[in-house]
C-alpha cells in the first residue's frame, strides 16, 4: 500500500488543491478544538472559497442542529449556512424522512439532547424523550410497572446524551423489544473529541441496549454509508473530484474511502502521525498535512 503524501510545500498545495472542486470537513478537531478556532482556519476557508470550492461540513456531533452549529461558526468568526452543515442529527431525521418513510402517527423515543429534537421537528417528525426533564431523574420503584412498550413509538434513536440514566435506557430496551421497531443510532462514535481531550462518545450512550436487546442500530453518522448516501443525495458531488477532511481515521477518513472520496488527514485532533504511518495501519489517509491553516501559510 503506498503511504500518504504530506503536503509541505506551495506547489503540493496547489497540486493537491487542483484536484478537488468540493471539500467535506470534520469539525472538532479539525476546524477547533472546543470553543477554541485553530489557527489560520479561517483564513483558509475563505482561500477556498475565494478558489470557487464548495464547502460543507459534516459532523457526527449530534448535540447540536445545523442552526446551533451555525451560530457556533458565527461566534468563531465563520460565516457559513444551515445548508452547508450535515449533522448525525439532521441525517438521522432525513434518513427517517426520505429513506424508510416514518409513518407520521408515529412517534421516535431519544436519547440524545436539543440538536436530534430540532432536526426531527424540520422533517415533521414527532418525538419523546430527549430533553423532557421529566426523564432527568434516578428510576423510581413505581418505574418498574410502568415502563411498557408504548405502541405509537416506531423508533429509538441514540445519539450523545449528556443526562443519561437508568430511566431512560430501560425506556428505550423495554421499546426495542418489540421487533418491529427501529433502533438507530446518529453515531457509534467510541470517543467524542473537544477541549483537547477525549470523553465518552454516542457509541457508549447505545452500547448497554445493544448489549441488552442483541440489536445492532443502523449508524447516520461518519463512517457509515447510509450517511454518505444522505450527503450525496443533498449536495450531488462528484466522489473523485471531492475530498474528505479529518482527524480521526476510523471515522472521517474511512467515512472519504469508502465513499470513493479523497482523503486529507490532519494533525490537530484524535491520531498521530504516527498511526497513518505504522506498517499495520488498516485506514491510510491519501494526503496529510499538520494543520488545516497549513494551505493558507503555505500559499502565502
Amino acid at each position: 500500500m503506498t503511504g500518504p503524501a504530506k503536503i509541505t510545500s506551495k506547489t503540493e498545495v496547489e497540486e493537491f488543491l487542483s484536484k478537488y472542486d468540493d471539500f467535506l470537513f470534520d469539525c472538532d478537531g479539525v476546524l477547533w478544538q472546543g470553543d477554541v478556532l485553530l489557527p489560520h482556519v479561517k483564513e483558509t476557508l475563505n482561500l477556498l472559497r475565494e478558489k470557487g470550492k464548495r464547502l460543507i461540513f459534516v459532523t457526527n456531533n449530534s448535540t447540536k442542529s445545523r442552526k446551533a452549529y451555525t451560530k457556533k461558526f458565527s461566534k468563531l468568526g465563520i460565516e457559513v449556512t444551515p445548508e452547508e452543515i450535515f449533522g448525525s442529527a439532521y441525517s438521522a431525521a432525513v434518513y427517517l424522512k426520505k429513506v424508510v418513510k416514518f409513518p407520521a402517527d408515529k412517534k421516535v423515543l431519544v436519547l440524545g439532547e436539543s440538536g436530534i429534537e430540532e432536526e426531527l421537528a424540520s422533517e415533521g417528525i414527532q418525538f419523546v424523550g430527549g430533553t423532557d426533564p421529566a426523564l432527568r431523574r434516578d428510576i423510581q420503584p413505581e418505574d418498574y410497572d410502568e415502563i411498557v412498550p408504548d405502541p405509537s413509538i416506531g423508533c429509538v434513536l441514540s445519539g450523545l446524551d449528556l443526562h443519561i440514566n437508568y430511566l431512560k435506557l430501560s425506556m428505550a430496551l423495554i421499546n426495542l423489544q418489540v421487533p418491529e421497531t427501529l433502533f438507530l443510532a446518529t453515531n457509534i462514535d467510541s470517543t467524542y473529541p473537544t477541549h483537547g481531550k477525549l470523553f465518552p462518545g454516542a457509541g457508549t450512550i447505545c452500547a448497554p441496549l445493544v448489549l441488552a436487546s442483541k440489536r445492532q442500530p443502523i449508524s447516520l453518522g461518519k463512517p457509515s454509508k447510509a450517511m454518505m448516501d444522505c450527503v450525496k443525495a443533498k449536495f450531488e458531488f462528484v466522489p473523485a473530484r471531492t475530498c474528505m477532511v479529518g482527524d480521526r481515521l476510523d471515522t472521517d477518513i474511512r467515512f472519504g474511502q469508502d465513499g470513493g472520496l479523497g482523503t486529507l488527514f490532519v494533525l490537530t485532533g484524535v491520531n498521530t502521525e504516527s498511526d497513518i504511518l505504522a506498517e499495520n495501519a488498516e485506514t491510510v489517509p491519501k494526503h496529510y498535512m499538520t494543520k488545516l491553516g497549513d494551505i493558507f501559510e503555505l500559499l502565502n
